[in-house]
């Protein structure tokens, strides 16, 4: 039985909710399985090596959030033209994006090897934490091609409305990592590495399911002319992948910025921002969750010319964001401090004051979540409708945000500025891409949406 959803019918709250649901536990998942990495080596290992993963963070950001900007952009076309309703152009895009993320994916794996250690001194990593972080990003660097794999198969899935079969695949892949963490790093004693290790070996396995997934979808099923190159499929995914891969970059140098001051704090200080930077990933893979719904549903209805359900959508996915993330929030400022304490082995005579960073971290991010939330709404449905330059502003504003925070504001506020760079970069970016997206959506009204025609049109496409 195939796995696509056909989003141009129905009620479009309903249609996110249920796609975005298992997309939900499926990050919840992945960003389980990077948590109890986290927890094993802040456990198993110490503080020093909790740090050294750490520090890590934004050089290893840097390269995924390119990698999932580019798989994301590549499979938009795949969603319009699965709106259209035609198997031709979905098969050419879901070919073109192959091509694009195999090479792409192996420039990034030579590069990324090659500047792995030059970032971490650029960064002002610790010397007593730096050959430890660098031999944990080398081993995360060496399997970005496996992640480009991943990320590429799931994006296409996502395109066809299919949400399920990522779910599957990172429970799989949560599976085989605490087990191989726990063999890796506490059984064979390889330390970081092993936690390292593990994390690459689980994202192959989930690609491996995925990808038998996919050879069964008809829509995917592609034949030797698909092959072919295209240029025209090939310029539109770059155009909107190329963007958004940029955009991303800049958050990420942005963020790198921001973890050298955090880096000159000491080892203390960037364990405290450690720990609450794997909870950050809870607080955020709902956002983004959420986000791959709206992609996939503006995308299946712009592909379809359905523009009402377009401006519907919009209004529902924001009120659903707003109830999401203000649940999320009160969770979090109630059982942040138990939660942080998971990473902290409670022995070690700098565990009360790592968790005191942590907690004050944490609950600064989880009061002002909304922000972040909104802005995958918004910026999501801009790229879906194939406005790709409104988001690379955003990264721009992200930048330019923890920047200031990071080398001007800590002059005037002390290391209290860190603490709120992250959510004065949400803000800065949601106040760009809100004001932007109900321009180019209320344009559309007004310029193209000519009668209440898309259950009509969506039953020509799809009977």
């Amino acid at each position: 039985m195939e796995r696509v959803k056909n989003m141009t019918k129905g009620h479009p709250a309903f249609l996110m909710i249920s796609f975005a649901f298992p997309l939900i536990i499926a990050n919840f998942g992945q960003q389980l399985y990077m948590i109890v990495d986290a927890m094993i080596v802040g456990k198993g290992v110490g503080v020093e090596a909790l740090a050294a993963v750490g520090a890590t963070d934004w050089s290893y950001w840097l390269v995924l959030w390119t990698v999932q900007a580019l798989t994301q952009g590549f499979a938009i076309p795949v969603s319009q033209y699965f709106g259209e309703g035609s198997k031709n152009k979905v098969r050419k895009a879901v070919a073109m994006s192959v091509k694009l993320c195999l090479l792409t994916g192996a420039l990034l794996t030579v590069v990324s090897l090659l500047i792995a250690r030059p970032l971490l001194r650029i960064l002002q990593t610790p010397d007593n934490i730096f050959d430890g972080a660098a031999a944990y990003l080398i081993t995360m660097f060496a399997g970005i091609l496996i992640v480009t794999a991943y990320n590429m198969a799931s994006s296409i899935l996502r395109a066809f409305g299919d949400g399920k079969t990522p779910m599957i695949a990172i429970a799989v892949a949560a599976v085989a990592n605490v087990a191989l963490d726990l063999l890796f790093v506490l059984g064979f004693r390889w330390g970081i590495v092993g936690a390292a290790a593990a994390s690459v070996i689980a994202q192959l396995l989930a690609f491996t399911y995925c990808f038998f997934v996919l050879r069964k979808l008809d829509w995917a099923r592609l034949e030797k002319a698909d092959w072919q190159n295209d240029s025209a499929v090939i310029r539109n995914q770059l155009r909107l992948g190329m963007p958004l891969a940029v955009q991303h970059m800049l958050i990420a140098v942005g963020g790198m910025i921001l973890q050298s001051v955090i880096n000159k704090q000491g080892f203390v200080f960037i364990a405290g921002f450690t720990a609450t930077n794997k909870i950050y990933g809870l607080l955020e893979s709902s956002a983004i969750s959420f986000g791959y719904a709206v992609t996939t549903y503006m995308a299946q209805n712009y592909g379809g010319r359905l523009l009402g359900r377009i401006r519907r959508g919009l209004l529902h996915a924001s009120l659903i964001a707003a109830l999401l993330s203000a649940c999320i929030s009160v969770v979090m400022i109630l059982c942040g401090r138990p939660v942080l304490e998971l990473f902290l082995d409670r022995t070690n005579p700098n565990a009360a004051q790592v968790l005191e960073i942590a907690y004050h971290y944490l609950f600064i991010m989880s009061c002002l979540l909304a922000s972040l939330y909104q802005l995958y709404v918004f910026r999501n449905t801009l790229q879906s409708l194939g406005n790709a330059t409104a988001s690379l502003f955003s990264g721009l504003a992200e930048f330019f945000a923890r920047v200031c925070a990071a080398c001007v504001f800590t002059r005037i506020a002390g290391v209290e500025a860190l603490f709120y760079a992250e959510p004065f970069a949400w803000i800065c970016a949601v106040a760009i891409v809100a004001v932007v997206c109900l321009q180019t959506v209320g344009r559309l009204r007004e310029g193209e949406d000519h009668g209440n025609m898309e259950d009509e049109g969506a039953a020509r496409l799809y009977s």
